[in-house]
């Protein structure tokens, strides 16, 4: 007699998370074009049903490439915030007011959010973190830096045996592409800018891009998790890339060096050292050949050594798909039970470094008289101050003539105080560049 043969059960339905969304520009329509198109699938990964049931928009007559009934729309967010059907809260409209205190209230009602809002995460992450952690719900922002590239997760889950020493990127991708094309084409600053502006790539207006601002609060978000001490984007020393010549960019490519805009944090033992500044990068650096509005975070770990992650940093599809492995991720914790881990921050904020005291070589250039003399009075302000010359180079001859020089590595207190002082030598008709260099084996 053979054995019975068994069968599985019939699988039960899937349980449902049901999701509202506050925003739907174009990264809303792409979170909420992925959830219906992919929707099969995604419940097969996350073990449950994902319903987009309710979103918040400014204007509800608007036509958006979103399959809604229209009952799902409401120009009210606290009625998404607030309605007892919603599971997961979707935070995609940008800026500090209300969006700050909309995540607040939406932890603090027990909802699970996420959020792409780097503005508020770098500057009152506690206050929104606090509230979920006292409710017990996840808050998860992997689309909050870098679009679409998963950074995030990697240094919260992926290093969380290791001790990173540094992290770097390029995080904004307006000024890659501004400073790329000053680099193909030899374009000035201001005729780079207004391509960008032509082909959507930078706003009306491009301030925060330019001036370092969106970098540096992506910045604090990544050194806070990389370090596990909270770091705001007040700590972060902001300079932007108005000032880079197409003349610095060609004597860049000369000497091998590529001009970015990086962000980069560093731990030096219990002190972190935080800036989003222009810096010339050897062309051997993989940072050095991430083109257009690409982005890219190189980090260095002490176990794991270097590693980089390269990939698109905005637009709709790329961080959409990151929202959606938010959303995901909340489903899978709601089926099991369990929590994503939050900032990581076990250190309230971090010992912040001292400008002054942070390790650094500089790329600067001279506009000198031309006469014997010259440099022998250049190098007696260098050595003054304990700077430490590494190469020089004369260009032109007549009345005036350039120097440029590389500096070994020394404290930016030092080198400021000799940029001070070869303003005051009557040979130095001006200073016309001071471009850190990044990268290198000194720094």
């Amino acid at each position: 007699m053979s054995a019975a043969r068994s069968f599985p059960r019939p699988l039960e339905a899937p349980p449902i998370v049901r999701v509202g969304m506050l925003g739907c520009g174009v990264v809303g329509a792409a979170t909420a074009r992925i959830l219906q198109d992919h929707a099969e699938d995604i419940a097969q990964r996350a073990g449950a049903a994902i319903e987009l049931r309710r979103v918040a928009v400014r204007d509800v007559t608007k036509v958006r490439p979103v399959a809604l009934d229209r009952s799902a729309w409401t120009d009210d967010p606290y009625a998404v915030v607030r309605d007892p059907e919603i599971d997961v809260v979707v935070e995609l409209i940008g800026g500090v007011d209300p969006a700050r205190d909309l995540l607040v209230e939406a932890a603090r009602r027990g909802k699970h959010v996420v959020s792409a809002n780097k503005e508020v995460l770098s500057s009152f992450g506690r206050e929104v973190m606090s509230a979920a952690e006292e409710s017990g719900v996840d808050l998860l922002f992997e689309a909050s830096v870098a679009g679409g590239i998963p950074i995030i997760r990697p240094l919260k889950e992926s290093l969380a045996g290791d001790r990173v020493r540094r992290v770097m990127g390029i995080v904004n991708g307006t000024t890659n592409f501004v400073l790329t094309r000053m680099s193909e084409t030899g374009a000035s600053f201001e005729t780079a800018l207004a391509e960008a502006r032509r082909l959507g790539y930078a706003e009306a207006d491009p301030s925060a891009d330019i001036e370092g601002r969106d970098a540096a609060a992506k910045l604090a978000i990544l050194a806070s998790i990389a370090f596990n001490a909270r770091v705001v984007i007040d700590d972060v020393v902001q300079e932007g890339i108005a000032g880079i010549r197409a003349e610095d960019v060609a004597a860049a490519h000369d000497l091998g060096y590529e001009i970015k805009l990086l962000a980069a944090a560093e731990r030096d033992g219990e002190q972190v050292s935080a800036r989003v500044q222009p810096a010339m990068v050897p062309q051997t650096h993989p940072l050095a050949s991430v083109r257009g509005v690409f982005n890219a975070v190189f980090v260095e770990a002490e176990e794991a050594g270097e590693l980089m992650f390269l990939g698109r940093g905005a637009g709709g599809p790329a961080t959409g798909a990151a929202v959606v492995g938010d959303i995901v991720e909340i489903a899978r914790n709601l089926a099991s039970g369990g929590r994503s881990a939050g900032c990581t921050c076990y250190l309230d904020r971090a010992r912040i470094e001292p400008r002054a005291r942070t390790r650094m070589r500089f790329y600067v250039v001279l506009a000198v008289v031309d006469r014997p003399g010259v440099l022998a009075s250049v190098a007696g302000v260098f050595a003054r101050h304990g700077v430490s010359i590494a190469s020089v180079r004369q260009e032109g001859f007549g009345v005036e003539a350039r120097l440029a020089i590389i500096t070994h590595v020394s404290d930016e207190g030092s080198h400021t105080a000799t940029f001070a002082g070869l303003a005051r030598l009557d040979v130095v008709k001006r200073i016309e560049s001071t471009i850190r260099v990044m990268g290198t084996d000194e720094g």
